[in-house]
């Protein structure tokens, strides 16, 4: 309990009391610069190993190690002979199964009856609900309103008619005359009893509405008249037959009503068509899928290289033989280079995207490279009790780099220059500082020691820190001597201290560095002293 005997000696010189060992600096100016610091090897932009899918020779490799290759640019070709067989049997194996699709397709349309030609429904075979079977006959139609004549004519006469020339029609029962066309002309000769020579022309008649089969009647063609006279015909009588079997979901007309040629007459349906038409859809898409995959194996036939940059190695040339999975040849991409720092989580905080970085390698002496940090993972890695992240750091300016190159990278924090500066360790908790009795500063600050020196507490701002030296904003001036109990001293110190000021670094600051390979918190000072 006896009073302090206290030595001032120059700046930064020990001062003993009480069995405890005080350290005394002034307070002068500085630079301060607070730094991430690590180091990591340099990786290329964008690296690719490029590899065979396909088994086979080597027809051309035409570049060499060195070579600067566009993306898209055809390294290797392989022979195809092998896949040669397996694409002709898929496309043939397509063809059939289109065949297939068509003609299923094709009977499902068969469902629905139409009528072949233009005409009366002259009667309907079936109704709804009926099976019916392919072939089964389903209605009649006939042509009522054109009757027809096939007349003889002498064949002199006969061979100046044409198709459309205009027709006489005289019925026999009533002599009555109807226009007619002619609607075809024979080409053959034929002879009748006493001799006569004729060929057979067809003359087409609009029924009036009496006409029937039944009637008869002659014809003149341009003056000259039909050697005899003959029954009308229908102009069209057909019959219409089920193309598939099935059953009868609807029937669209009436006995009796006229229909066009192509109009629906009824409507079937059939599960089995409609199941064989899927199942013929399966196969079909099945055969193009297979072609397809033999198509995407033939590209695998020709190699292109995937990016654009630089060919490292040159595992296979013309003439040899590829493996599938083999590594071929090996690109990269140095149109600048990256670098990965493993950063301490407690300095992460202060990396951002953007932040500028300082690049020194040692096989490049005497020059640095700027770098700039292009992403900040949030996935961090713990060993040992401490948790790094990852932070990328872009290099554009490369030359007399290399992919591999170990470097040493610095992210400036906080920079301050000719600065009033003071040890980290004299910095006591609530941010306040000791200063001697002789330091101008001390007026304002309150008494803590006694004796033969007196020291005072004065409450300072703080600014920039590195982790030797802490900027005061206010609070000191140059001629201020401040004390502090060295690191070197009793742990017990701090509760030494009136007041229980303690000489750790505000809120904590972190000291030294990391690992190696890792990101930590570095500074630089200058002035006297020479830091």
């Amino acid at each position: 309990a006896g009073a302090f005997a206290l030595r001032l000696a120059g700046g930064g010189q020990p001062v003993s009391a009480a069995g405890l060992t005080y350290t005394t600096a002034p307070v002068e100016r500085r630079d301060i610069t607070a730094q991430i610091t690590g180091s990591g090897a340099l990786e290329a932009a964008n690296s690719y190993s490029v590899t065979s899918l396909a088994e086979g020779n080597i027809l051309t490799a035409d570049f060499e190690e060195g070579d600067q290759v566009e993306e898209g640019t055809v390294l290797y070709t392989i022979d195809t002979s092998d896949l040669s067989s397996s694409l002709e049997q898929a496309q043939l194996s397509l063809d059939q199964a289109q065949r297939s699709y068509d003609s299923r397709a094709k009977d499902l349309e068969k469902l629905s009856v139409t009528a072949p030609k233009a005409g009366r429904v002259l009667s309907l075979e079936v109704e709804e609900g009926d099976e019916v079977s392919a072939g089964q006959l389903l209605a009649t139609l006939r042509d009522s309103d054109t009757m027809t004549l096939e007349l003889p004519f002498l064949s002199d006469e006969a061979a100046g008619f044409y198709v459309g020339q205009s027709a006489s029609v005289t019925l026999e029962s009533t002599f009555e005359t109807l226009e007619g066309t002619v609607s075809k002309v024979g080409q053959v000769d034929a002879v009748l009893e006493g001799g006569s020579i004729v060929r057979s022309v067809t003359v087409a008649v609009s029924n009036p509405g009496g006409l029937s089969a039944g009637h008869t009647g002659s014809a003149a063609v341009g003056g000259c008249a039909s050697v005899r006279s003959a029954s009308f015909a229908y102009a069209a009588e057909q019959t219409v037959t089920a193309e598939v079997s099935g059953k009868v979901a609807a029937i669209r007309c009436q006995e009796g009503d006229r229909v066009e040629k192509g109009g629906v007459l009824l409507t079937l349906t059939s599960d089995s068509l409609e199941d064989s038409l899927q199942s013929a859809a399966g196969s079909l898409r099945n055969a193009q899928l297979s072609l397809e995959s033999r198509y995407s194996q033939l590209d695998n036939y020709t190699i292109t290289s995937p990016i654009r940059g630089t060919v490292i190695d040159k595992n296979y040339k013309a003439g040899e033989t590829s493996e599938a999975g083999k590594v071929l040849c090996s690109i990269y991409d140095l149109s600048y280079l990256t670098m990965t720092l493993s950063v301490d989580e407690l300095d992460i905080s202060d990396i951002a995207v953007g932040q500028a970085v300082e690049i020194t390698a040692d096989a490049v002496e005497g020059r640095s490279y700027a770098g700039v940090v292009t992403k900040v993972s949030v996935a961090g890695t713990s060993s040992g009790g401490t948790t790094t992240y990852p932070v990328t750091v872009r290099i554009d300016e490369t030359e007399g780099l290399l992919p591999g190159m170990n470097v040493d990278a610095a992210i400036t924090l906080q920079s301050a220059s000719g600065v009033l500066a003071i040890p980290g360790s004299a910095l006591n908790r609530g941010n306040t500082v000791l200063v001697t009795s002789s330091s101008p500063s001390a007026a304002n600050g309150t008494l803590v020691e006694s004796g033969q020196e007196r020291y005072y507490s004065v409450p300072v701002e703080t600014g920039a820190s590195d982790n030797r030296y802490i900027e005061i904003l206010s609070g000191l001036q140059e001629g201020d001597t401040v004390a502090y109990v060295s690191q070197s001293a009793s742990d017990g110190a701090d509760r030494m201290m009136p007041g229980d000021m303690g000489g750790g670094m505000p809120g904590g600051m972190p000291g030294g560095g990391t690992p190696s390979g890792g990101g930590g918190r570095s500074g630089m000072g200058g002035g006297p002293g020479g830091f």
